[in-house]
């Protein structure tokens, strides 16, 4: 078997043609899991891992060193990144969280509505392997090898519809769950949180937390109105 021509077979892109049966059956599966509380509370760890991820990506893109994570099934974690204390690295650092799932979402939904859902899946699985040597804990451990094995059997028996479905639903999870996630950091518990990211860029900024909220619900909302309007070229 030739190795190269079997990883280009799977790289390829594939050409688009969701029918619009497809995009209905992934924007109701996203929202049972989103919405029925016995599934999220299983599959919110998604959005937190997407979350810590985007700490620890944009804090390398400043120049600062990722140095280990954690994620739990509460939506809790953190990503630690060594560099200064303060400056426009630890700001973006820290800013990063709450917008990567909606972006990360969007991504995922361009991607399986042009043919590209085999090679984000491969950036995807090539992520998380590079990650599996900065987790600090078993139950983040067995979080990524979980993700990874399943990005990784998708992958690797490719069969397009079923790859374009499954990064379609994935990607409207991580949309929807954004909203989510964010909705529980403006509950009256999370705006009492001094340990939140908005807290925290309050006290790096002097800026209100409250408009820091607010940048993210832009980014959000940006993400949303983007993926929209991929469906409704597609519908």
């Amino acid at each position: 078997m030739d190795v190269g021509t079997e990883l280009t077979s799977r790289l390829g892109a594939a050409t688009p043609g969701l029918h619009p049966s497809a995009l209905t059956t992934a924007v109701i599966a996203a929202l049972a899991v989103v919405l029925i509380p016995t599934v999220w509370l299983q599959l919110r760890i998604a959005v937190t891992l997407v979350h810590e991820l985007g700490h620890a990506i944009v804090g390398t893109a400043f120049g600062r060193r990722f140095s280990g994570f954690v994620v739990r099934g509460d939506m809790s974690g953190h990503a630690v990144t060594v560099g200064p204390a303060r400056g426009v690295g630890r700001i973006a650092t820290t800013w990063a969280g709450y917008p990567m799932p909606a972006l990360v979402g969007l991504l995922m939904i361009w991607s399986a509505t042009t043919g590209y859902a085999a090679a984000l899946l491969f950036a995807c699985l090539v992520t998380l392997v590079v990650v599996l040597v900065f987790v600090r804990s078993a139950g983040t451990l067995i979080t990524v090898a979980a993700a990874g094995a399943g990005i990784g059997a998708l992958w690797w028996w490719r069969h397009d519809e079923v790859q374009a479905l499954a990064v379609l639903t994935t990607g409207f999870v991580l949309l929807i769950g954004a909203w989510r996630h964010l909705g529980a950091l403006t509950s009256s518990h999370g705006r009492r949180d001094r340990g939140s990211d908005a807290a925290v860029l309050r006290q790096l900024t002097g800026i209100p937390a409250a408009l820091w909220i607010g940048t993210f619900v832009a980014v959000l909302g940006a993400a949303t109105w983007g993926a929209t309007r991929l469906v409704l070229d597609l519908a």
